[in-house]
């Protein structure tokens, strides 16, 4: 009888143990949704953009630093760049990704093209850099403005992709559609491979400068960057707060000798909620105290100081943490 009782004693523990698990198994889940993760790592993809643009680049930089900072194995991932990146997010199926300060916005907030799939576990590490809004073409084309680009096969990027809607908007304030173009939506390195067999006329690019993709058709043809002047900046910017004017240097392209004034937006990474805050920490410091290894023209405009301008979104626990101890604030 004693040994029977001593067997029901050993069977309550072992329910209450695991009731008191699952407890503990939901309030970590809970803890994750609200950006407090315990999600542990060995490794960590990083998704980029498309070979031709300025992320993928900087992404093996990056997997570069946190791997010999962190001794955690990563990589960068090539990938249709900011809204894939932050559907990705979405899915769990990367740690860290690239995207635009727009888009993440978009994203988290469930607007644009996020409007039936809002991502809710995005967490911001830091921004980097402006993301130029370039409008590419030939000298021969003999566009020169925005307007010039009506009735001309146009790349305005790929589908979902961030620089549609920049392209959209800058359209918007010079008074045309994308119903005005005849338009095709390419990535970067087919868009300007367009331009030089004359397939298409122009581009829409939203890339750091310099862009890979530009650099080889300038080797080639010569090119003209179109303008977004002043007053339509301003235009634009007052509508859709998250534009700031920018130039593009003389020089920064072969054969380009005048400074090219333009509109941008950031870059930036983001990460899920989910993973923990010790390794964000880990990643975020790695990342801005080694940015003297980034040999990118982009890299002089990434700096810890700089990490919070534009951060539109929830900064991940990990990062705050960073940042918190470098005396750095969002803005």
């Amino acid at each position: 009888m004693k040994k029977r009782n001593v067997s029901i004693s050993a069977i309550v523990i072992l329910v209450l143990s695991m009731i008191l698990a699952a407890c503990g198994t939901n309030s970590e889940s809970e803890g994750s949704g609200s950006g407090g993760g315990e999600e542990e790592l060995d490794f960590i993809g990083i998704a980029t953009g498309g070979t031709g643009g300025t992320y993928y680049p900087l992404g093996g930089t990056f997997a570069s630093i946190i791997q010999d900072e962190t001794d955690i194995k990563s990589t960068a991932e090539t990938s249709g760049a900011s809204a894939e990146n932050m559907a990705t997010i979405k899915e769990g199926n990367i740690e860290i990704a690239f995207t635009q300060t727009d888009i993440a916005s978009y994203a988290t907030e469930g607007k644009e093209m996020f409007a039936d799939n809002k991502v809710e576990n995005a967490r911001g590490i830091g921004t980097l850099y402006p993301e130029t809004i370039q409008i590419v073409t030939t000298k021969d084309s003999g566009i020169t403005s925005v307007e010039d680009l009506a009735g001309k096969v146009v790349s305005v990027g790929e589908a979902g992709s961030g620089t549609l809607l920049n392209a959209t908007q800058i359209l918007e304030v010079h008074g045309l559609s994308l119903d005005d173009l005849n338009v095709r939506n390419l990535s970067f390195d087919d868009s300007t491979t367009g331009i030089q067999d004359g397939t298409i006329d122009a581009a829409f690019i939203t890339s750091g400068t310099p862009t890979g993709a530009v650099e080889g058709l300038a080797a080639t043809k010569d090119i003209t960057i179109v303008p977004v002047s002043s007053d339509k900046a301003d235009e634009l910017i007052e509508k859709y707060p998250y534009y700031a004017k920018d130039l593009i240097k003389a020089g920064t392209y072969s054969n380009v000798d005048n400074e090219i004034e333009t509109v941008a937006v950031r870059a930036m990474l983001v990460t899920r909620a989910e993973i923990s805050e010790d390794i964000i920490y880990d990643v975020t410091k790695a990342l801005f105290e080694n940015t003297d290894q980034i040999q990118h023209a982009k890299g002089e405009f990434i700096s810890a100081e700089n990490a919070l301008q534009g951060m539109g979104i929830e900064l991940h626990p990990g990062a705050k943490k960073y940042f918190d101890e470098k005396g750095i604030s969002v803005e």
